[in-house]
């Protein structure tokens, strides 16, 4: 009874076999779904492929590489914005939640920026930048940019204001407090958005790839919803899902490795 209780406690490890049974059985419980809806002619083809027909789509495109090179494109296009807009992020991010002067310049803008829907903003960026892959770019950065910036100044806004008296009180000056004390304890913070801010990413892709794309997974999924291919549209969304999951992973064991004195998820 004991240790029934512990399992729905709040903040409490679970054994690693119980977690991964549950996983397996949350996972095998939606197929299992969508097996009866389509093996069982509950739902019409036109409208959820079976899974069979998924992988046999899957296989078709490996096989005459059309789906390495759609995934390549997407990669291209999603590591570039992104990268270029944490690049740009991190940094303003922390100034603008640790100086005042900073925030009062920046922080309006961002504010404003972030509530505006990407997709209203390719009209513009077709005119500014053309419909080349330098569109596409821009829809991921305009996306990801203007949020990291908010949650950037916020993470480095709660590292406490008494660590950075300690700091002073210790006889470090305030470019040693910059660079040995405000970033290593915005660095957690910084990792985890990187992350969360990932997944906006790609969920922007298919509006990146929504104007004169010829390639892509976006591309893929739109050119097959022309023809209700419903098996190639779902095979689009799962290889995302799949980029989606391996790159939240990548950021999971990479702050589990440059960020050591932090609590890891």
């Amino acid at each position: 009874m004991k240790n029934t209780r512990s399992v729905f406690a709040p903040k409490v490890d679970i054994p690693a076999g119980l977690y991964v049974s549950l996983s397996v059985t949350s996972i095998l419980s939606i197929l299992g779904f969508w097996c009866v809806l389509t093996y069982g002619g509950v739902v019409s083809p036109d409208f959820l492929a079976a899974p069979h027909k998924i992988a046999v789509a899957g296989w078709e495109r490996m096989l005459d590489i059309s789906l390495f090179e759609h995934m390549r494109a997407s990669l291209v296009v999603i590591m570039s914005g992104f990268v270029l807009a944490s690049v740009l992020a991190v940094p303003l991010g922390i100034l603008t939640g640790s100086f005042q002067f900073v925030a009062a310049l920046i922080e309006p803008s961002a504010s404003f920026m972030r509530y505006i829907p990407v997709s209203a903003l390719i009209p513009l960026l077709i005119l500014w930048v053309g419909i080349g892959i330098e569109q596409k770019i821009a829809v991921i950065f305009l996306g990801t940019f203007f949020q990291q910036l908010i949650l950037f100044a916020d993470v480095s806004a709660r590292v406490s204001k008494d660590l950075i008296d300690c700091s002073y009180t210790l006889g470090a000056n305030r470019w040693q407090v910059v660079w040995r004390v405000l970033l290593p304890a915005c660095l957690p913070g910084v990792m985890d958005n990187l992350r969360v801010t990932m997944g906006w990413a790609w969920t922007y892709l298919v509006i990146a790839e929504l104007v004169a794309a010829n390639t892509g997974l976006g591309y893929m999924i739109l050119n097959a919803m022309r023809g209700l291919f419903t098996d190639v549209i779902l095979l689009g969304i799962f290889v995302i899902g799949a980029l989606g999951l391996a790159t939240d992973l990548l950021f999971k064991a990479l702050r589990r490795q440059l960020l050591p004195w932090s609590a890891t998820f």
